[in-house]
């Protein structure tokens, strides 16, 4: 790695003007291109001590071996620039855009001295006007078919063409007015042109002018009592006005717009944009975006903004004479741009976009109305992409199989770690502490598999701090695979009560019990409720890998409830939050996978999903605590017998003033519970005089009558399951 001060240009060197600058490394490769209103001040930031930079930045300055710039006139030209650079030198520390090249659009060759409409996909062509993208190929095949009775183009291929010409004889369609046959010379080139070119002019969104048009030929024909004409006239009339229904107004004032979403994470970002153009949406349009480059969402915006307009930029200056030169600009760059974030240079990319349309262009954050509605509409389109993107990469074998191989070489493990399982700890300011473990096998989330603990402490009052609680929370864990380990399951490991392996089945009720009273609760949301009461294989598989959401404290914490368990055939790593970076025990700099990576990319899917986990549960906790009743500690009142308390009296307050003998009248309850409710609501309250016992006192060793369910009993749940501190 070079040492960024052997190519650092002397302080009098950079100019102070806008510019756009470009490092390169040793082999001469353009690997990162930026612009700059102040050259100076920006590449300064990158020659300060190289520790304070961002580690994505560290890499990419360590690994150029020099840099040059190129000073612009004004912050507008920059933009240009660093834009043609980009796409020049594909560098490969900015931005990557994968851009969906399935999505076809409905293009128009008008290059060709026959214009042709047709269905493309792939790489925009010079001399060529698109449309769309459309989200399928049939719906365009569906109102190209409509339109063709109003535009009759060749829609036809070159050697389709040229056998008709040939043989003088056109396709099927220019026997049924569908094609104006220019094959065989029944339209003149000019012709065919100027009726591609309102084609166009329709598809752009200028319907109404042809719309006027053919209702007034119609009118002229039905006063000439020319009726078969007039009826066709008014059937291409339909046949527009269907083509133009099949977009529903989304924007009442008829708008042109394009409207932007992005949803990501610190690897990646999924953006969608929504071309609206007269009020209805015209097309759409994805990406998946590898944040290779340390960017903010306002910088992707600015960067996302020249990926889609730079092409129109481009292609006016390309073809000035084509259709697709100032006027296809002017189609692709609409009055309105919509986005979810001002870009840091919003006057100079107003400017610029304002160049490219040859008008006035706002780039502004929807604050209300149907614009915001449709931008939440077009957010949730990038949640959706991005969550098909991440399940299609993680579904695929081979994928998975080389992000195993990834972390592997990483930690430098003697095998591939098919079973992972991750742990976070969530709480609100030390209250209601819990923490989550999940698992996944060969790649692939096994939700069967995932626990919640909650973290007690020494003194039943939650861990000290984050690290205390992962300590507790992996001694747990692997106290019970120690136990599950021993052929025998007896095992002296000072196990806590939510550790006791079931036996009978009544004892299998009751370590449930009092686990649930001790903070560990084995069934979370996600595992089936009919799971066998035997818990000895609920940790009998060991990890290959243990990841800990955090840094080095936490993964410290965890490497030492490890060894104090004497644990040295599991790996640990933990991996931190914004940074991505990956901690092993022992060492002081943390294992840099690159952002493309999918060992990386596993890593996270598993850290985020403990996270989700763990937050879960933590809301259910503390949902519950704020809703905590007076009731919930009597002792033998259950939810059941709870709520039938409370739809008897109707409040709380009610329930307060009831005498011993009112409550134990409720069908279910017993007078020694009734006991026990008025002493828990601080009541005093005696049986009448002369009132008769509701019923004997159990006695000692009485059995439980048959049918009557246990929950009846007046015992307190869970005596005989108490856990060691």
């Amino acid at each position: 790695m070079a040492d960024p001060a052997t190519y650092r240009p002397a302080p009098g060197e950079i100019p102070t003007s806008p510019g756009v600058y470009r490092f390169r490394d040793d082999h001469g490769r353009v690997i990162y291109v930026g612009k700059a209103k102040n050259l100076r001040a920006r590449l300064s930031n990158y020659f300060q001590d190289v520790a304070n930079l961002h580690h994505r930045t560290q890499t990419m300055v360590t690994t150029a071996a020099s840099v040059e710039w190129t000073v612009v006139g004004t912050e507008v030209e920059a933009l240009a620039l660093e834009y043609s650079w980009i796409k020049e030198f594909d560098p490969r520390f900015n931005v990557k855009y994968r851009d969906d090249k399935s999505y076809p659009y409905l293009a128009v060759t008008m290059g060709e001295e026959f214009p042709r409409a047709q269905v493309m996909r792939g790489a925009k062509r010079p001399g060529t006007r698109y449309f769309g993208p459309y989200g399928h190929a049939w719906a365009i095949r569906e109102t190209l078919d409509l339109l063709l009775r109003v535009f009759p183009v060749r829609t036809c291929s070159a050697g389709v063409f040229k056998r008709a010409h040939q043989t003088g004889r056109p396709c099927l369609l220019g026997y049924i007015d569908k094609c104006s046959a220019p094959c065989v010379g029944r339209i003149t080139p000019e012709d065919h042109r100027a009726l591609a070119e309102d084609f166009c002019d329709f598809m752009a969104g200028d319907t109404q002018r042809f719309v006027r048009r053919l209702e007034r030929k119609m009118n002229e024909a039905a006063a000439a009592m020319e009726y078969e004409a007039a009826a066709r006239l008014r059937d291409d009339i339909v046949a527009l006005q269907r083509a133009t229904e099949k977009n529903a107004v989304v924007l009442g004032d008829g708008t042109d717009a394009d409207v932007f979403a992005l949803v990501g994470d610190e690897l990646e970002a999924a953006v969608q944009v929504f071309h609206v153009r007269g009020g209805r949406i015209r097309g759409q349009r994805g990406w998946i975006v590898e944040k290779v480059e340390d960017v903010t969402d306002a910088e992707l915006v600015e960067h996302l903004l020249q990926q889609v307009y730079g092409a129109a930029e481009e292609a006016a200056a390309a073809d000035p004479g084509t259709g697709q030169g100032r006027a296809g600009a002017r189609d692709v760059v609409p009055r309105e741009v919509l986005v979810p974030v001002l870009p840091p240079d919003t006057e100079q990319v107003t400017t610029w976009l304002s160049g490219l349309r040859g008008a006035r262009v706002d780039v502004r954050v929807p604050q209300r109305g149907d614009k915001k509605e449709l931008a939440a509409t077009v957010r949730a389109n990038a949640e959706h992409a991005l969550a098909l993107h991440r399940t299609r990469r993680a579904g695929d074998l081979t994928t998975r199989s080389q992000a195993l191989r990834e972390i592997q070489e990483a930690l430098d493990l003697d095998t591939a770690p098919l079973r992972i399982e991750c742990y976070d700890v969530s709480h609100n300011q030390g209250t209601y502490q819990v923490a989550s473990m999940v698992v996944f096998e060969d790649g692939l989330a096994r939700k069967s598999e995932y626990r919640h603990f909650t973290v007690r402490g020494p003194d039943g009052d939650g861990a000290a701090d984050d690290t205390a609680a992962m300590y507790e929370v992996i001694t747990r864990r692997f106290k019970r695979y120690l136990s599950d380990r021993s052929r025998s399951g007896e095992v002296e490991l000072d196990l806590e009560a939510d550790d006791v392996a079931a036996g009978s089945d009544a004892s299998g009720r009751r370590a449930e019990r009092a686990a649930e009273a001790a903070g560990y609760v084995p069934r979370s949301g996600e595992v089936d409720a009919d799971a066998p009461v035997d818990r000895r294989a609920r940790f009998a598989y060991p990890p290959n890998l243990v990841v800990v959401d955090g840094g080095p404290p936490q993964v410290a914490a965890a490497a030492r409830a490890l060894a104090d368990l004497g644990i040295d055939d599991v790996a640990l790593c933990g991996l931190a939050k914004r940074l991505e970076e990956v901690w092993v025990p022992g060492d002081d700099y943390p294992v840099i996978l690159q952002r493309s990576s999918e060992g990386l990319y596993l890593l996270q899917r598993v850290r985020d999903e403990a996270h989700r986990f763990a937050i879960a549960q933590h809301r259910r906790q503390r949902s519950k605590g704020m809703t905590a009743s007076a009731l919930d500690d009597v002792p033998g009142l259950g939810p059941a017998r709870r709520t039938a308390l409370l739809k008897h009296f109707g409040s709380l307050k009610r329930l307060r003033a009831a005498s011993v003998e009112e409550i134990a009248s409720v069908r279910g309850m017993g007078e020694r519970t009734a006991r026990a409710v008025v002493a828990a609501l601080g009541g005093a309250a005696e049986p009448s005089p002369g009132a008769a016992p509701t019923g004997p006192a159990p006695t000692e060793g009485a059995t439980r009558p048959e049918g009557v369910p246990e929950v009846a009993r007046d015992t307190p749940v869970g005596d005989g399951a108490t856990a060691r501190a």
